[in-house]
């Protein structure tokens, strides 16, 4: 059968638009040389722009008005000398015109070297992300990378700093171990001494790892803007949180992302629990913690290192004690634990009555304990208990009687902590560095990043309760008397301490008596108070 031929009025609509596309490109090509030399100008123009906008946000607000006098200044003398608005105009045209000569290279994807790594890790997953029942493999040896991996992006060493990995369905995903695997191979594979994120999509099975930058460690001790029964431990990622708090870091002030810690009658995770190696920063966050108590609560504060890391707060008004000693510590718990009975039988006895609470039991108490296994082979080798015995009521029932219990710990004595601690304490703290297995161990989860083997004091992972792991960089809080201390972090410290009440050299009980409701109360008289069963206290909800 012949083919017939096209009409007419098809043959000849094709051939005009054919012909008229190549007029188009000519016409586009010809304007492109005519005016390929005001193109390179305001390329140049926008470099130059560019240049100075960065150079201005880069100059001091102190030398800002000094640039800006001696900037109107030229141009009032351009202004006025024969020719000078042209001799000017020519020179910006022609400086113009030099800066944009090159046109900027505009990447479009991986180099040679790129390609190389991103094909050298696909290899490497190939065992974990294949099956030899699988009929078309989405992972295999001398397979193509760009199938498997979307999203990628790299730093100026040619090093991952984004990646999307699309990974079969019947990879186990749902299982931690198997997850921990694929996390580990990425880590070694992209790069040690970075803290990666890895985000998994169970359903779109998708894995996306991304480089996570460090946290500023140039936030100090301050007045954060926050509610009474709100403490600030550190602050973390801004995705990580809802919630900004302003903040004064050096010489400009910022919003920041805060890890807030609720305490108080209707707190989930009334006591804290931080744990570290020796340098990591949980000295600093006990610190930063009772600068904040001190705002709208009592202190009480036990030492076991004796190395005098609190004598900045011995004295001061709010602060009941500071003790370093076996004897002191121990009658400082027993006289806290008798303090908690007398406020739970206070409280139930005006509820029973039909009135509010005394207002003796509403001002916070703050228990901080700092390495308290310390006691524990003194107490053992002087036939006396351990003082974390005497926590256990404080901690039971700290929540309703307003009494807090903050207890920081190393790694190497967690072993030593008493059970009502590990139990009660619900909200944790991981500084310094730690494996994901030490994490876990203290967090009951592993953290959502690869922890990395050198980080600075007060860096670490946080979780309140059931919540996710967040990372968290306690803000600066040294001893003001180390000489090691700057000058600018002692006189923040020292700006935030209350005033002196009473000679420094007060006992431990005297300065108990004075702060407790009611205010001619003694550990003495508490004593009484033990006779009453704590049982007839209801119990919390």
């Amino acid at each position: 059968m012949a083919r017939r031929p096209l009409p007419r009025i098809l043959s000849s609509s094709s051939a005009s638009i054919v012909r008229s596309r190549e007029i188009a490109r000519t016409a586009a090509d010809s304007a492109t040389d005519v005016l390929h030399p005001l193109i390179t100008i305001s390329r140049g123009l926008r470099l130059i722009t560019a240049a100075l906008r960065g150079k201005w946000a880069a100059t001091p607000k102190e030398r800002r008005g000094p640039a800006l006098f001696l900037t109107a200044a030229v141009v009032l003398v351009v202004a006025l000398i024969p020719y000078g608005p042209l001799l000017a105009l020519i020179t910006v045209m022609g400086a113009a015109g030099w800066k944009g000569r090159v046109k900027p290279v505009v990447s479009t994807g991986p180099d040679e070297a790129e390609a190389a790594r991103l094909q050298a890790l696909y290899e490497a997953l190939v065992p974990y992300f294949s099956v030899p029942e699988d009929p078309s493999p989405l992972f295999s040896h001398g397979g193509e990378w760009d199938k498997a991996f979307g999203d990628h992006a790299f730093d100026d060493s040619g090093r991952l700093t984004r990646l999307a990995i699309r990974y079969p369905a019947y990879f186990t995903d749902g299982e931690p171990a198997a997850r921990a695997r694929i996390e580990q191979l990425l880590h070694a594979k992209s790069g040690r001494g970075r803290e990666y994120h890895f985000a998994w999509d169970e359903e779109a099975n998708q894995l996306t790892m991304s480089v996570l930058g460090a946290l500023p460690t140039s936030i100090a001790a301050q007045r954060f803007v926050t509610s009474p029964g709100e403490t600030v431990l550190g602050f973390t990622d801004a995705d990580a949180v809802r919630r900004t708090v302003p903040v004064t870091a050096g010489e400009e002030s910022r919003d920041a992302p805060p890890v807030i810690w609720r305490t108080g009658p209707r707190s989930t995770e009334p006591h804290l629990l931080i744990v570290g190696r020796p340098g990591s920063g949980t000295t600093t966050l006990l610190r930063s913690i009772a600068l904040q108590a001190l705002q709208h609560g009592d202190l009480l504060i036990v030492e076991g290192s004796g190395t005098g890391e609190y004598a900045c707060l011995t004295g001061r008004s709010g602060v009941l004690a500071v003790e370093c000693g076996l004897a002191g510590a121990l009658a400082t718990l027993e006289w806290a634990s008798h303090e908690t009975e007398r406020r739970l039988i206070s409280a139930n006895r005006a509820r029973q009555a039909g009135h509010p609470a005394p207002e003796d039991t509403k001002r916070p108490l703050w228990i901080l304990l700092d390495r308290p296994s310390v006691f524990a082979d003194l107490a053992a080798a002087d036939g006396r208990p351990d003082p974390q015995h005497l926590l256990q009521v404080p901690l039971r029932h700290g929540r309703a009687a307003g009494v807090t219990v903050v207890v920081a710990e190393q790694f190497e004595t967690l072993d030593d902590l008493s059970e009502p601690v590990r139990s009660h304490t619900r909200a944790r703290v991981v500084l310094g560095p730690a494996s994901p297995g030490q994490v876990e161990s203290v967090l009951g989860v592993p953290p959502h990043t690869t922890p990395t083997p050198e980080v600075p004091p007060g860096r670490g992972y946080a979780r309140l309760g059931t919540g996710p792991v967040l990372r968290l960089q306690v803000p600066a809080t040294p001893d003001p008397y180390d000489d090691a201390t700057t000058e600018a972090h002692r006189q923040a410290v020292l700006g935030l301490l209350p005033e002196r009440e009473g000679p420094v050299d007060a006992t431990p009980v005297e300065a108990a008596t004075v702060q407790t409701a009611p205010a001619d109360a003694t550990p003495a008289d508490a004593t009484p108070v033990e006779a009453t069963p704590v049982e007839a206290v209801p119990a919390e909800g």
